[in-house]
Formats: structure tokens, C-alpha cells, sequence
């Protein structure tokens, strides 16, 4: 039986891949704000059922059946997220915390007339894809960090990372959101960088932020 539990678990192995983190069982009990004695539970119970294995360095793999399950999950959140912002107008960087409690609720049924209703679209209003990416295969795609961008170049927002909703909003109050163009201006001694926000709203952004958003060169 494939629980809630083991649904959220999944997930995150394949979103923290996606990342490009290391998945460690420390690695877990961060994304999941859960014990590492609570990791160590739930890896024996996933290994026993033939979804995860577990390296020898403690690295964590997603079988080809666990991560079919991750990405099911993931699709149905992506769904759930659009459904939010544009069927009942939700704030863009409200969706996620509110996806993450109803993804586990959809039936296969509400899942297909969702995908009906809101029709064939590869990102979510973050910017992510359903396809989940490494950071190699996003910079085959012409992608690259903000912390990575070229000085007196214009890019476009790619996309940003979704589970932090205090930076979510923060961005929004400053106007940086997938689409957006955004120059760089500066990189400064601080180790800020100095950005103009669709080439009029300038605000100097941290290092911790700025690794936050992925961009497009215009």
C-alpha cells in the first residue's frame, strides 16, 4: 500500500536529485523537517517494499517503481498548483504549501478532468518543470544561477525554488517571478548583486537568494 508517508519520502528523493543535493538520510530529515530516527524508519519500510535502495555511502536511489510513484505525485502537485492560481486565482507564491496538503487527496478520476480543464502546460507558476531537472541538464538548456550571470547582461526568469514561502514572498514584493526580465547590473564587494527589475525596480540581492532563481539569457 502506498501511503501518504511514503508518497511525501519519494518525492522529496526525486525534488532534492532534482536540486542537485546529495540524498542522504540528513538530506531527508532537512527537506522533510522530520528526525533522522524517523528517516531510519521510513528507508527500512521503502527498501523492504522495493522503492528506494541505500548505497553503501548512504546514498539514497529511487527504484524505477518508486520513482514512478515521485513522479505521479509530482504531477498531481503540479496540477493541484495550477488548478490554484488559475481557476481560483491564488497568489502565485501561496500554491505550493497548499498543493503539498492536497496532492495525496486527488483521485486518478479528479486528476484526468484537472488536467482536461486546465490543458497541456510543462511548468508550474514557480517556473518548474514536470519533468524534474538536474542542474547539468538545466544548463543544457541554456540555464544558468543568477549567481552565475554575466555582469551588464539581460536574462529572463526561468524559474525559482518553491519550498521556502518566505522567499517566495519576498521575490513577489520585489517583483521577481518567472517571466520577468531582470539586468545585471553589478556584482558588488558584499557579494551582492545588483539587479534591475524589468529595467526600472533596482534592488541589491544575497548570494542566498540569487541561488534561488534560475534564468535565461535574452
Amino acid at each position: 500500500m502506498i501511503t501518504i508517508s511514503k508518497e511525501d519520502y519519494l518525492k522529496a528523493v526525486a525534488e532534492a536529485e532534482a536540486e542537485g543535493q546529495a540524498v542522504i538520510p540528513a538530506t531527508l530529515a532537512h527537506w522533510l523537517s522530520v528526525t533522522r530516527p524517523a528517516v531510519t524508519f521510513a528507508l527500512k519500510r521503502l527498501t523492504k517494499d522495493g522503492l528506494v535502495s541505500v548505497k553503501q555511502d548512504g546514498h539514497i536511489r529511487l527504484t524505477s517503481q518508486g520513482r514512478e510513484i515521485a513522479e505521479r505525485t509530482i504531477v498531481r502537485h503540479h496540477l493541484i498548483e495550477r488548478m490554484l492560481a488559475e481557476i481560483f486565482g491564488m497568489a502565485w507564491y501561496e500554491v505550493h504549501d497548499e498543493a503539498e496538503r492536497l496532492e495525496h487527496a486527488v483521485s486518478p478520476a479528479f486528476e484526468k478532468k484537472l488536467a482536461e480543464q486546465l490543458g497541456h502546460k510543462d511548468t508550474c507558476p514557480h517556473g518548474n518543470g514536470l519533468a524534474l531537472r538536474s542542474p547539468a541538464e538545466r544548463r543544457k538548456r541554456g540555464m544558468c544561477l543568477l549567481t552565475e550571470a554575466t555582469s551588464g547582461k539581460e536574462y529572463k526568469v526561468a524559474s525559482v525554488y518553491e519550498r521556502d514561502r518566505k522567499l517566495l514572498e519576498f521575490f513577489d514584493q520585489e517583483g521577481i517571478r518567472p517571466g520577468v526580465r531582470i539586468g545585471v547590473d553589478a556584482r558588488n564587494y558584499d557579494g551582492t548583486v545588483s539587479l534591475s527589475i524589468d529595467k526600472r525596480h533596482i534592488i541589491r540581492l544575497g548570494i542566498p537568494a540569487a541561488e534561488r532563481i534560475w534564468v535565461t539569457k535574452l
